[in-house]
């Protein structure tokens, strides 16, 4: 259930965001990523009716995923490690999502599952969709972060200042994708800064 048109557009808009607007205040930051990914940002909608406030700003809501419209309403049968069963996600989805980059809808899933391969996340489980992209932040201090696509392949990075999420959120961020292909951009990301 890719939503191929979409996430095509969402990685049009990633990698067009210019480093300031990545190396901001991180709630600057956060917002531009979620217009990137096509989502409102909406921090005082319900859960499940189109909350957007946990999205990149905890260890596991990392992935920014597009999908077909008929299958935002799947739901976790108990596929997806550690993901509650039914996690009914698609009200949220209709409502978030940004109708402008393309038919289906975007939503910022858990990244748990993804270290394996093929990955066993929400995304590629529960909606049968590849990701746009997923952030993943930056050993050995977690302050800088990269965003990969599905493959693992670089698609822009960030380094921003203000209120982060609490380091042992961005460090188990990192832990969730070690030793994945989604993992060896922020392994090499100290030797990119450098160039």
């Amino acid at each position: 259930g890719t939503a191929v048109e979409r996430m095509q557009a969402v990685r049009a808009r990633v990698l067009g965001l210019a480093r300031g607007e990545l190396c901001g205040e991180w709630a600057d930051v956060r917002r531009r990523l979620l217009w990137a990914g096509g989502l409102r940002d909406l921090p005082d909608a319900r859960p499940g009716q189109g909350y957007t406030g946990h999205a990149f700003n905890d260890d596991n809501h990392c992935d920014l995923t597009t999908m077909l419209g008929d299958v935002a309403h799947n739901e976790n049968q108990g596929e997806v490690s550690m993901i509650a069963i039914g996690n009914q996600l698609g009200p949220g989805i209709e409502v978030a999502s940004l109708p402008e980059l393309g038919p289906g809808g975007s939503w910022s899933t858990c990244t748990n599952g993804c270290h394996v391969d093929p990955p066993q996340d929400v995304a590629h489980v529960q909606f049968r969709s590849r990701i746009a992209f997923k952030l993943v932040w930056c050993p050995p201090d977690y302050t800088s972060f990269v965003l990969v696509d599905d493959a693992g392949e670089y698609l822009n990075h960030g380094t921003p200042i203000g209120v982060l999420p609490a380091e042992r959120l961005r460090a188990s961020n990192y832990a969730l994708v070690r030793g994945s292909k989604y993992a060896r951009e922020a392994d090499s990301f100290l030797e990119r800064a450098a160039r």
